[in-house]
């Protein structure tokens, strides 16, 4: 079986398609809006040295993909053994060569990829106009400014995303997400601002 259809087939076992999704939307939310807290935060505080901004984007970024991957992988690994472990005793029979038994030390491994790889991506997504601007980049706009326009796009396309999923108004689900986002970003203005 060729690698991906083997994932598929393993991830299909286990159902575990929609842990995978919230997954990633969650953890892709949470960078999202870690970005632009910190964004906020750079803006209120009128730091304009970009090497500062990176580096502490950066940070938080790797910080939530390993954070992501480490707890994603130990709670879903101890699920999938309990899991195996109660087939087993419903089978009366050692499962330790199955396809269950494979999907118990693999698809924790999958769900912790994606787990920890969301709030990466997204969050290296969001600087990108941070990096670009730093390598000398010319930018249409201030790149602390095109960074926050990005997340408030991801944030929408998130939300977009999850009104597709539960059949909703995508206009509307998207929407509310984006209504958080700048919830968010009156928080900081009025905490950070102030």
């Amino acid at each position: 079986m060729k690698p991906f259809r083997q994932i598929r087939f393993l991830i299909n076992i286990t159902r575990t398609q929609g842990i995978l999704r919230r997954y990633f939307v969650v953890n892709g939310f949470d960078g999202a809006l870690t970005m632009l807290g910190l964004l906020m935060g750079f803006i209120l505080s009128e730091t304009t040295e970009l090497s500062v901004v990176i580096t502490a984007c950066l940070g938080a970024a790797i910080a939530l993909g390993v954070s992501g991957v480490s707890s994603a992988y130990v709670s879903e690994r101890a699920e999938s053994l309990h899991a195996l472990s109660k087939l087993q005793g419903a089978m009366l029979s050692d499962m330790q060569q199955s396809a269950h038994s494979q999907a118990a030390r693999w698809v924790p491994m999958i769900t912790a990829f994606v787990n920890g790889a969301a709030p990466l991506f997204i969050s290296l997504l969001i600087i990108s106009p941070v990096f670009l601007a730093r390598t000398g980049w010319p930018l249409f706009m201030p790149p602390l400014l095109l960074a926050i326009i990005i997340a408030l796009g991801l944030i929408f396309l998130l939300g977009v995303f999850l009104g597709r999923i539960a059949d909703i108004s995508w206009l509307r689900s998207g929407l509310q997400t984006l209504l958080v986002a700048l919830f968010t970003m009156l928080l900081v203005f009025l905490i950070a601002g102030g």
